[in-house]
């Protein structure tokens, strides 16, 4: 193992949530990598809605808080140590870190959907430490060297990219596609940005935040829709009037009611609407509607086999997503950081790990 182990005494400052409302800074011990691990010097980590949740509601799901745990799963940073089995990085890379790891070559991953692996580890779902922290260990089969020309926040916004590129391609989006996008949130606005490149010829995303919807329009959106009071089919009939027809695929990003609804309305028949927001457990859906038109209705969950695809793209300096970055905050600002993105400011509020490299 390579000689470079922070020295005793180094702080690892952590992100931790002990239950609903309490959020904490603490240091932790530095860990030791594995025989198939990494050590990792984190830099750039950026603040998910689901982050946010766990400390808001303790609980996403089934998924519950039962002990303190780190927070944190959109991330990059540097190699410090390698474990004695890997080969493949050496201290000093600079990595993307994939942050579902499957625990056991079960038939989802022979089937290459690991991502829908039962026993699945993944940062900072309960009980699994996330990496929103100084120092963190993680598997190095899923930690992906980065070129020189892609940033840290490049590399810790692959992760919300994957989200996109999974959806775009459960959607089947090709060259030609008429898409409409429910929401404009981080995800809704990275879907957007990788529906355009895999050929989309218009896309039309809906929102209730002018300022969102705005930087949509910086991002790509070839049109705009601020909802409002309308009912799910007078905003369908809407996007059908931008468009100049039905969309052929929808990507719902908000979970909301309504907005599943209106997906499902917009939606041409013989079309594909995809489910990326997850709210309420039950809700009211026009299902016949979907059933007789032949709109076919997929899920996804976070995604697998992206990341490659993703450092590849941004390489190529063809996909741009350093517009969602709007709020930088040192990771001893975290609270104020968790704060600034619970109200909703700005798109992507990015904690930046490295006391010594506070840069993009």
């Amino acid at each position: 193992m390579a000689d470079t182990k922070p020295g005793q005494g180094v702080e690892n400052l952590s992100v931790v949530v002990h239950g609903v409302g309490d959020l904490r800074l603490e240091n932790r011990p530095v860990p030791e990598p594995g025989p198939n691990e990494v050590l990792l010097r984190m830099h750039s980590v950026g603040i998910c809605g689901s982050d946010v949740h766990y400390w808001q509601h303790g609980r996403i799901g089934d998924f519950i808080v039962k002990k303190p745990m780190v927070l944190g799963h959109e991330a990059s940073g540097t190699v410090v140590k390698v474990g004695s089995s890997v080969t493949h990085l050496k201290p000093g890379d600079r990595v993307a870190i994939e942050p579902g790891v499957p625990r056991e070559n079960d038939e989802f991953c022979k089937n290459g959907r690991y991502n829908l692996s039962p026993t699945i580890f993944f940062c900072a779902t309960p009980p699994d430490d996330g990496n929103l922290c100084r120092y963190y260990t993680h598997n190095a089969c899923f930690c992906y060297k980065l070129p020189d020309n892609v940033t840290f926040e490049e590399g810790a916004l692959i992760e919300p990219l994957s989200v996109g590129i999974h959806a775009c391609r459960r959607a089947g989006i090709t060259l030609g596609s008429k898409v409409f996008i429910c929401g404009a949130g981080p995800i809704g606005l990275v879907s957007l940005i990788v529906a355009k490149m895999m050929g989309a010829s218009q896309v039309v995303i809906t929102d209730l935040s002018s300022s969102r919807l705005e930087k949509a329009k910086e991002v790509g959106a070839d049109f705009i829709l601020q909802v409002g009071k309308d009912t799910p089919q007078q905003t369908a009939q809407k996007v059908e009037e931008l468009l100049g027809c039905m969309p052929e695929i929808t990507i719902e990003c908000t979970g909301a009611e309504a907005c599943i609804q209106t997906g499902i309305y917009a939606t041409r028949s013989g079309g594909t609407l995809i489910l990326v927001g997850l709210g309420p457990a039950m809700v009211n859906v026009p299902i016949v509607n979907a059933a007789v038109r032949e709109v076919d209705i997929r899920g996804i969950f976070r995604y697998c086999n992206t990341w490659p695809m993703a450092i590849s793209m941004l390489a190529s300096k063809k996909m741009n997503v350093a517009p969602l970055v709007t709020h930088r905050f040192p990771l001893e600002k975290a609270l104020e950081a968790f704060e600034t993105t619970m109200r909703g400011e700005g798109v992507k509020v990015m904690l930046k790990c490295d006391k010594n490299d506070q840069n993009p």
